[in-house]
């Protein structure tokens, strides 16, 4: 990781410490806000028990999961979110064009948001309450690819910021579309991909593969047999296809930079 990434983090995360009070309410609201959907995830299984099969617990390790991928990429990726709405229309990206530095690292630098603390807390605790329940095992095999999958996931919510970022460059409004991909992605991916009809599981699968990194390792962690027929070991490797989106993201992002056309600032 570039010094300079590390070095933007910690000017962030230090200019939100001279108000420790905004920025603790801030990431405890995010906290109670998520927590509403892990209230409403239980409140389906309180009234039918179980859902085709998965119980409650199981179903926790998919929540966690999402949820820590896409606080750490919601984390990282907010200069891109707000590449359009703030830094185009007010001309500040130009000043990020003459610095002699990656864009991209000086976007993934540019406002790293305590409050994000509070959506990775609850999905942590989750996670832990799933283990607890006894559903799995915190053995080395179940740790490395529940790390795996965090990183594979995290990449890929990335690079779908990044691909948000990249449409700025033609259009600065209506992007809150993304948010099908970001929002309803974790939403998504917070449940089995087998209780989803078969043209959603192919979305899922081959057009944002959020079931490469949330769906089959989790399957591994639970050492629980794919209703839908894959084999075993695919949750061990599938993470490798969040980081490919990445790649693929940062390659289109190339394409709008270069298409870019000054504001004249």
């Amino acid at each position: 990781m570039d010094a300079l990434l590390l070095r933007l983090l910690a000017a962030s995360l230090r200019g939100q410490a001279r108000c420790p009070l905004s920025a603790a309410m801030l990431t405890v609201g995010q906290f109670a806000a998520t927590g509403i959907e892990a209230v409403a995830v239980w409140a389906l299984f309180h009234r039918f028990g179980t859902v085709q099969g998965w119980q409650l617990a199981e179903v926790a390790v998919f929540y966690g999961l999402a949820n820590i991928m896409f606080a750490i990429a919601d984390a990282l990726g907010r200069g891109f979110d707000v590449l359009g709405s703030e830094l185009l229309r007010s001309g500040q990206f130009d000043r990020l064009l003459l610095r002699p530095r990656t864009l991209t690292l000086q976007l993934m630098g540019h406002d790293l948001r305590i409050s994000r603390l509070g959506r990775l807390l609850q999905g942590g605790l989750v996670l832990l309450w799933a283990g607890a329940q006894g559903v799995f095992m915190w053995d080395a095999a179940t740790l490395a690819v529940a790390l795996f999958a965090v990183v594979g996931g995290a990449a890929l919510f990335l690079g779908i910021l990044v691909l948000q970022g990249t449409l700025a460059f033609w259009t600065v409004e209506s992007l809150e579309v993304a948010n099908v991909l970001t929002y309803g992605g974790v939403q998504a991916a917070q449940y089995p991909l087998a209780i989803y009809e078969r043209w959603f599981r192919r979305l899922l699968s081959f057009g944002v593969p959020l079931a490469a990194v949330a769906y089959y390792p989790a399957l591994f962690i639970l050492q629980r047999p794919d209703p839908l027929g894959a084999p075993a070991w695919l949750g061990a490797v599938s993470p490798l296809a969040g980081l490919a989106f990445l790649a693929l993201s940062l390659a289109a992002w190339r394409v709008g930079v270069r298409h870019y056309a000054s504001t004249g600032s």
